[in-house]
């Protein structure tokens, strides 16, 4: 039992719309710029680095003392560098830092024992970082 609908009462079937050009094109735009950005973060993140450090070893001196090896590895051993060496305790907390001049020379990979004295018991040690970019009271200048 089907019934006809009257006429005039039902507007016919709606088109469906388009999306509209603009729209897409924006889109389009959007998705270019967060690739490109993503691009850029990941190729600073994981590209080659002028300077790569590594801490091999630490000794356990006393209860306010830690010295910690590394080595650094320069692209242009003529370039003085700066590392940043820190003590953690047990917890995991940052018990001491200390920043170590490496000054240039004729090596590319340099190993290098350096003392980080702290405020309470050091547990380890490890290597923060390292840069080509001295800052000018490390130098003397």
């Amino acid at each position: 039992m089907t019934r006809t609908l009257p006429p005039g009462r039902y507007t016919a079937a709606a088109k469906p719309a388009r999306p509209k050009r603009w729209l897409v094109w924006a889109l389009s735009a959007a998705v270019v710029v967060v690739g490109v950005i993503v691009a850029v973060v990941a190729y600073n993140k994981f590209a080659v680095s002028e300077i790569d450090s590594e801490a091999t070893s630490f000794d356990l001196v006393s209860d306010s003392q830690l010295d910690i090896t590394f080595t650094v590895t320069r692209e242009d051993p003529s370039q003085a560098a700066v590392c940043i060496v820190r003590s953690r305790s047990k917890d995991g907390s940052e018990t001491g830092r200390r920043e170590v001049y490496i000054a240039g020379g004729e090596d590319q990979t340099v190993k290098v024992t350096a003392p980080v004295y702290t405020s309470r018991p050091p547990a380890m040690g490890d290597i923060y970082g390292c840069s080509l970019d001295v800052p000018a009271y490390l130098t003397g200048g």
